[in-house]
């Protein structure tokens, strides 16, 4: 008979923590911050039809990085969840808190009882009527949730975005300014040039009576990069 190897849990939720994170760091990095017109989303996603970034709710996005199939099954499971509590109470009472903690139960359930773990890190935002309103959640593989003033930055390099951008961070920026400081962040930490193709773009507009999120055509973008925006 043959006898099973014996890992201790401490070890097992290393290894568990060191694939999820592995899996993450290869992914292209996204990046979510305030500014004067709303909370912009920035990723490196050439693709126009598998997004990284999204519409939950009213004036909620969610932004991703890692494992496509996993992120976005937890964008589907995020609508479901933003739409019932919507109708059974009220439109208010769908808030990024609540989705956050909805999502961090999740993650934390599949690392400590599956045979893996999901390989993603997601941000839930919500718009407020000014900057110091706006509320940015990052999650993690492990269900662990913090609540990031004005800036996250995920992907690989995502401890080099942070520092930098959060380096003289004008929450109160033009949409144009943020959107050049971050891609050229994002250009130097990934040792490569970015052009308006290369981008996902989008923003959870402050000025929305409702539905606040929408897409920043590549055209847009373009002019925003070079100072026309």
């Amino acid at each position: 008979m043959t006898i099973p190897v014996y890992v201790s849990p401490e070890q097992l939720m290393k290894d568990r923590a060191d694939y999820a994170r592995k899996g993450i760091a290869r992914g292209r990095s996204v990046v979510v911050l305030s500014c004067r017109q709303g909370i912009l989303f920035v990723a490196e996603n050439p693709s126009r039809t598998l997004h990284k970034v999204a519409e939950i709710y009213d004036r909620i996005g969610f932004a991703a990085v890692g494992k496509y199939t996993e992120f976005e099954h937890l964008r589907v499971a995020g609508i479901r969840y933003a739409d019932l509590r919507g109708y059974a109470y009220d439109r208010s009472d769908v808030t990024a808190r609540a989705l956050a903690n909805a999502y961090a139960q999740t993650l934390g359930t599949v690392f400590t009882t599956e045979s893996k773990p999901y390989e993603v890190q997601i941000t839930v935002a919500q718009v407020g009527p000014d900057p110091a309103a706006d509320q940015l959640y990052l999650l993690t593989y492990d269900g662990s949730v913090t609540d990031e003033p004005g800036v996250v930055a995920m992907g690989g390099a995502a401890e080099a975005l942070t520092a930098a951008l959060s380096e003289d961070l004008d929450p109160a920026a033009e949409l144009g300014d943020a959107l050049r400081r971050t891609v050229d962040q994002l250009a130097r930490t990934g040792g490569r040039a970015l052009t308006a193709g290369d981008l996902e773009v989008a923003l959870l507009d402050r000025s929305a009576d409702r539905r606040a999120f929408r897409r920043v055509p590549v055209e847009s973008v373009e002019r925003h990069l070079v100072g026309e925006g």
